[in-house]
């Protein structure tokens, strides 16, 4: 009977060292943890770009006035017969 219990505690002692410094120990799952943590983050900040890429390449396919926006706000565009004006603000000098 004494044999039983001393192979048992054995086995019991053998699975804790294997979980707490084996392959898969905790510290090692709780580092894995917090990584991926982390990459959902960056994924998540990933998916709401893409989504807002998608939503602008789907607004410049359908529509003319998101292509007439961007030509006029990044490139300096005009139509035939408008004139632009540019007014410059200067500091006001106390």
């Amino acid at each position: 009977m004494r044999w039983a219990i001393l192979i048992t505690a054995a086995l019991l002692l053998a699975v804790q060292a294997d979980l707490w410094f084996g392959k898969g120990n905790w510290p090692y799952v709780m580092n894995l943890q917090s990584q991926l943590d982390a990459q959902r983050i960056a994924n998540a900040s990933a998916q709401a770009r893409n989504d807002r890429l998608a939503a602008e390449v789907a607004d410049l396919k359908e529509g003319l006035e998101m292509v007439e926006d961007k030509a006029r706000s990044e490139l300096g565009m005009v139509k035939p017969d408008e004139i632009l004006v540019q007014v410059l603000t200067q500091p006001r000098r106390p």
